[in-house]
């Protein structure tokens, strides 16, 4: 896949960013940049760079794609209150592949496990709402 201009830019603010964006939120800061950029031209360079495994899509049932610029074997958390995604990092020797790999003898090739949550700004608000 040959890095236009346009990917290359599109691929520095998605690696800035560690919010997993959407194609929507990742546009409104790649147009700074290249005010004339379409949202069309950047969810269309979302999917190439996807499909060539530049960066990681992010798709979960009944929620919008989010995309992210760290490939390296991570799974993620989603808070269920206010829709934030975060990266589990998890110990070495300890990974969903080596487990499956012990537990059912495949050789896993890919994965997406998403764990869901609450995350700590949303209980820091639970728990000052519950203080009163």
């Amino acid at each position: 896949m040959r890095m236009t201009s346009q990917r290359e830019i599109i691929l520095e603010e998605l690696k800035k960013l560690k919010n997993h964006p959407t194609a929507d939120e990742l546009y409104l800061v790649v147009k700074k940049r290249l005010p004339r950029i379409s949202l069309a031209t950047v969810y269309r360079n979302l999917e190439q760079m996807s499909e060539a495994g530049i960066i990681k899509k992010l798709e979960y049932s009944g929620r919008q794609k989010r995309f992210d610029g760290a490939t390296h074997p991570h799974n993620h958390i989603h808070c269920i209150r206010c829709g934030r995604i975060a990266d589990v990092k998890t110990r070495p020797g300890n990974s969903v592949h080596s487990i499956i790999k012990d537990a059912a003898g495949f050789q896993v090739i890919d994965d997406q496990i998403e764990f869901t949550g609450i995350c700590p700004d949303c209980l820091t608000t639970e728990n000052m709402g519950n203080s009163h």
